[in-house]
């Protein structure tokens, strides 16, 4: 008969148990109350009546329908596909680019050169709206589809160049060397040696810069023209104007958007833990 142990020491203390439950206890209170406002939304997509309230009188698909039925939410959700992908493949090249020679390289003001790349993450988003619209109006990329995926790409490359340089930390620079002296151009030993081994690194700051493009309005709003409004948009002119259960339609939509990326890239980190182990 196998005889049952408990998980703890046994010199371990009341108090401590007690502080590892209520630890835990406080811990669930906390996640909780941090996503149960974000939930409420969900049953109210589903709701009949076209006031936001409970309790709901009826269930219904008609906000669902009328959505997909919309030409400005669908105009709306075909410009935020259009933006945000063309952002992220620009923020993606260019925060790994930087990433990759900042950690191979060491010169005078390095520090001061990784602070102005991650700034953006720093900088209250309506201060780099007034600045890039002041920057971008000269040349006429305000109220177009590329002075707002050139913001985006600016708004996503922080994000890349900190998990790239995350993952470069841990990345043996003596197999690029190694690739060099077997005749290997640095273009080719980027590709073949540092390029698959940070790749995990690359694809989680690329999925930052997708969701950070994709949530952006601030931006959106100062450089945004109306054939430009993305989803964000989109929801908070019907907040302002007329709040309609379709907003909390396209709520839910980005919820289980939002949830989908986050379990990608916990995958993603513990794919990148497996492979360091």
């Amino acid at each position: 008969m196998a005889l049952r142990t408990s998980k703890f020491p046994p010199y371990t203390s009341r108090l401590e148990r007690a502080w590892h439950y209520g630890h835990r206890i406080l811990s669930l209170l906390i996640l909780v109350f941090l996503v149960l406002p974000i939930l409420v939304i969900v049953p109210l997509s589903f709701s009949e009546s076209s006031l936001l309230l409970y309790p709901i009188p009826a269930f219904s698909l008609k906000w669902y329908q009328a959505l997909f039925a919309s030409d400005d939410w669908m105009r709306a959700a075909r410009n935020s596909f259009i933006v945000a992908p063309s952002a992220t493949v620009i923020a993606t090249i260019l925060g790994t680019l930087a990433a990759v020679g900042l950690h191979s390289s060491n010169f005078f003001g390095k520090s001061l050169l990784m602070a102005v790349l991650i700034s953006p993450m720093i900088v209250p988003l309506v201060v780099v709206g007034v600045g890039i619209y002041l920057f971008f109006a000269p040349y006429g990329l305000t109220s177009s589809y590329t002075g707002l995926i050139l913001a985006h790409a600016a708004l996503g490359a922080p994000f890349v160049v900190t998990t790239v340089m995350a993952t470069l930390q841990g990345f043996n620079q003596n197999l690029v060397r190694a690739a060099y002296s077997l005749g290997a151009s640095p273009p080719r030993a980027f590709f073949t040696i540092t390029l698959p081994i940070i790749a995990p690194g690359v694809i989680a700051g690329a999925l930052f810069a997708f969701a950070t493009s994709f949530d952006e309005v601030v931006i959106t709003l100062f450089l945004a023209g109306p054939e430009q409004v993305t989803l964000p948009r989109q929801m908070f002119t019907g907040i302002r104007e007329n709040i309609s259960p379709i907003i909390a339609a396209v709520a839910t939509i980005l919820i289980v958007f939002s949830t989908c990326l986050l379990l990608t890239l916990e995958w993603l980190r513990g794919r990148s833990h497996s492979n360091a182990v």
